[in-house]
């Protein structure tokens, strides 16, 4: 019964947060870290899908109507089919909003690699071994320790990472995953600005320690007072 609970209750989270994207999305405002407007770069991974997205919207929206005309001797039920039906396209526009909204995201120590709502997985920059342009297809087997976040039924992204970080599915099931692939429009462009900030990490200086107070000899101590001038009395 918890399980059935929470299983509902996270569900319904992810409906609520499909039509707050469709806020986001009709005001022409993007998701960042830790809200809208967040730091960073971004990059969008949604022109492999909006085609299809919204001829299925389309058909939807058909739908609904042939079966108003169908249920017309039903008010009654012609109108829970005609909430139905329009809930149903507006799920289906959502969640081409929430990936348009919800685009990948490079900050100064993290890439935050997106699927919509339903993925926000966050991989530290220095968790990252390599990255490179490399387009795959679903037909392609991948492995256990592997995170596949297809558009249009492919990744042109691969990230190889040098520890592993832990996937929570959108139900909260958890996995470690050490090679994350993944779609970009820009691929060439995030793997060059990805590739320059995982430089600028793995050059930056390590921050010097601050010297203790207590760190000086204590055999100096007398050279010093020596240095100084005596009174004259």
């Amino acid at each position: 019964m918890k399980t059935v609970v929470k299983t509902t209750y996270t569900m319904l989270r992810h409906e609520v947060r499909l039509m707050a994207s469709l806020v986001l999305w009709a005001t022409r405002r993007t998701s960042g870290t830790g809200g809208t407007g967040g730091p960073g770069v971004r990059f969008g991974y949604t022109k492999g899908q909006g085609a299809m997205m919204f001829g299925f919207a389309f058909m939807c929206a058909v739908e609904t109507v042939a079966m108003s005309v169908l249920l017309r001797n039903w008010p009654a039920v012609e109108r829970v089919a005609l909430v139905l039906d329009v809930y149903t396209v507006l799920m289906v526009v959502g969640l081409h909003a929430a990936s348009v909204v919800h685009p990948h995201l490079l900050t100064p120590d993290a890439l935050h690699v997106r699927g919509g709502v339903r993925v926000e997985q966050r991989i530290p920059l220095d968790a990252i071994k390599s990255v490179r342009g490399d387009t795959r297809y679903l037909h392609d087997k991948t492995g256990t320790a592997e995170l596949d976040l297809p558009i249009g039924s492919q990744t042109s992204v691969t990230l190889e990472l040098a520890e592993p970080v832990t996937h929570v599915s959108l139900l909260g099931r958890r996995r470690e995953v050490s090679v994350v692939r993944f779609h970009a429009d820009d691929a060439t462009g995030l793997v060059r600005a990805l590739n320059g900030a995982l430089t600028q990490v793995r050059t930056a200086p390590s921050p010097s320690p601050d010297r203790p107070g207590s760190a000086v000899p204590a055999a100096a101590r007398p050279a010093e007072e020596g240095c100084r001038p005596r009174s004259a009395l």
